[in-house]
């Protein structure tokens, strides 16, 4: 198990490191900050003290070496539109995105194991059908023309809900189900699909001729086996909510980290850009590396291979 844990670890530094190369040279390419915090008349001996003050003289490698010795000892620098700690900026908002991503796969799982499990007791009936699909189309459905056609429909048509902002718990409705739609289709289809495999298994049977009885064999039974893979999935759809939000926390005015990274890269403001970028990376860095160890707990072969 530790072992398995190791080699995965080893094996995500990699990607980790590209992130952190890359959003430092992706960054550059956004233009000269100093363009947009100075007025069009500043002088050349304002211009570069500004770029002085900022470490933006420098050469880009110097400038490289600069920050990413910052980030052995957790200094990201400072934001050049607030002058606050880029690291304190990136940790504020950070906390919402994660609210948001954690209630939006809460309901998602909860919501795909019932139906899943339902329409999986009863192969090709009727609700097995309009569940595939309705899951089907969920899983189809832009996340962005979803949003916009709720704002329009339930914001400014009906009147009903808040266009953006966290003020109340109807703020919370269009940026959850936004979310919601596109992981409990697919998970939706693939507790479905693990479930039947489940339950026409033989030791399934087996349960069933000791008298089980329905709910035990669908709970105690198949389930559990039919959860290895929507974990993956369940995983991997929880990283995708995390750079999902980019797009609804603009729509919505959402103050989480994806609104954030949008602020930093129209200021081109480098360090908060930097920072935001680098925690969501090492949250999902964190992330996979939990749902791999959940994983490998639910599936004895994943243990055994890993003594290998």
């Amino acid at each position: 198990m530790f072992a398995f844990l190791r080699r995965r670890v080893y094996t995500s530094l990699v990607p980790l490191l590209v992130v952190l190369f890359g959003v430092f040279l992706l960054a550059r390419l956004t233009g000269d900050p100093t363009n947009l915090y100075l007025p069009v008349s500043a002088t050349p001996d304002q211009r570069a003290e500004f770029a002085a003050e900022n470490g933006l003289d420098k050469p880009v490698l110097s400038q490289m070496v600069d920050y990413l010795s910052g980030v052995v000892h957790l200094d990201f620098g400072e934001s050049l539109r607030t002058g606050e700690s880029a690291a304190t900026m990136a940790l504020r908002a950070f906390p919402a995105t994660l609210q948001l991503a954690f209630f939006t796969m809460l309901l998602a799982i909860i919501g795909a194991i019932v139906i899943g499990c339902w329409a999986a007791y009863r192969p090709n009936s009727l609700a097995d059908r309009i569940s595939s699909l309705l899951s089907m189309t969920a899983a189809s459905i832009p996340d962005f023309w979803f949003a916009i056609t709720g704002v329009w429909i339930f914001a400014v048509v009906l009147g009903v809900l808040p266009t953006s902002g966290t003020g109340s718990a109807l703020s919370w409705i269009l940026p959850i189900a936004t979310l919601l739609i596109r992981p409990l289709g697919v998970l939706t289809q693939v507790v479905r699909g693990a479930m039947v495999s489940a339950l026409s298994a033989p030791y399934v049977r087996l349960a069933r001729s000791k008298g089980a009885g329905d709910l035990r064999v669908v709970t105690h039974h198949a389930l559990r086996n039919a959860a290895a893979p929507a974990l993956t999935v369940a995983g991997d759809l929880t990283v995708g909510l995390v750079n999902g939000a980019v797009v609804v926390e603009a729509i919505f005015g959402w103050p989480g980290i994806g609104k954030l990274m949008i602020d930093a890269i129209l200021q081109r403001d480098f360090a908060v850009l930097q920072a935001a970028v680098l925690l969501t990376a090492v949250s999902i860095f964190v992330l996979n590396i939990l749902i791999d160890a959940g994983y490998a707990l639910l599936d004895a072969r994943v243990r055994e291979k890993s003594k290998v």
